[in-house]
């Protein structure tokens, strides 16, 4: 297994084993967007209010990667969240690229009677943001971008052969490894089972799937055209997605801001108490001059 994807793996339990205590959690629905399948979705927060995407980062789900953050944003803004392709509950088809990614955001932007909105997206869930802008320069009023970088490592050849290892070891694995839960919505359990439900509901065998996905993507050509409010939340102790790579997205985006957090790849979760306060404030950034909230 590449040292990359094991340490995805390694995160994934970590938010199982260490999760940030549930709170306010909003219910949610399978939601089907026209043409591409159905996705568990939720739509939090007051209506009228500014909306946010939250997208989340690769192996995780929704809920998963953006629960902590969810009841502060909720004060002033509506939230939403969605499953990406094969993940948790989103989309199975047959191959996964984080372009279709993109264009399922719009879809179910086109579905809730949503205009425009702001694209936050942590680590994966960046590129997709990123490439929901490029795709769609219309829709998309700002960017938050956390924990990310303009390209991921599986682009390199050797990180991809070693992610399409891992998937095939996995598939292998997966025959004993345990099934999503029917339960996924219950938040009665104690954190760490709801985290483990959520957890399992990606199949893991589909690894070497997303190290293509990943791989495929680079927006280094085109950063200099995003002319929207931009926020990039810097995890300063990141080793997946190295500090200097993600201060590419800062000085490749005409007038992006710059918020540090102080913690590593799964600060959304494992560092939520330090994630929270910079991650706020960098939404309200771009609120402030993209919708004038």
């Amino acid at each position: 297994m590449s040292s990359e994807f094991a340490r995805g793996v390694a995160r994934g339990f970590g938010h199982v084993l260490r999760p940030y205590p549930i709170r306010d959690i909003p219910a949610g629905a399978s939601v089907d967007l026209p043409g591409r399948g159905p996705t568990y979705v939720t739509d939090s927060g007051p209506k009228d209010a500014p909306a946010v995407f939250l997208l989340h980062s690769v192996l995780t789900t929704g809920l998963l990667c953006w629960y902590p953050v969810i009841p502060e944003l909720n004060q002033r803004y509506r939230v939403i969240t969605m499953d990406q392709r094969w993940h948790g509950r989103g989309i199975r088809s047959d191959g996964f690229d984080l372009v279709d990614c993109a264009d399922d955001v719009v879809a179910l932007a086109d579905t809730l009677g949503i205009d425009t909105f702001i694209a936050a997206g942590f680590s994966m869930g960046g590129g997709i943001a990123q490439l929901t802008w490029r795709q769609h320069r219309q829709r998309v009023a700002g960017l938050v971008l956390c924990s990310t970088g303009p390209y991921f490592s599986t682009r390199d050849p050797a990180h991809r052969a070693n992610a399409q290892r891992t998937g095939r070891l996995l598939t292998a694995m997966s025959r004993i490894m345990p099934k999503p839960s029917r339960r996924l919505d219950d938040t009665s359990a104690h954190t760490t089972v709801w985290a483990m439900r959520q957890f399992f509901s990606t199949p893991l065998a589909q690894m070497g799937q997303f190290g293509d996905g990943l791989g495929e993507f680079d927006s280094r050509p085109w950063l200099g055209e995003i002319d929207v409010p931009t926020s990039v939340v810097v995890s300063v102790r990141d080793r997946v997605v190295e500090p200097e790579r993600q201060q590419l997205l800062i000085d490749g985006i005409p007038g992006a801001r710059r918020f540090e957090v102080d913690g590593g790849h799964a600060c959304c979760v494992l560092g939520a108490p330090f994630f929270i306060p910079p991650f706020t404030e960098a939404v309200d950034a771009v609120s402030e001059v993209s919708i004038g909230a």
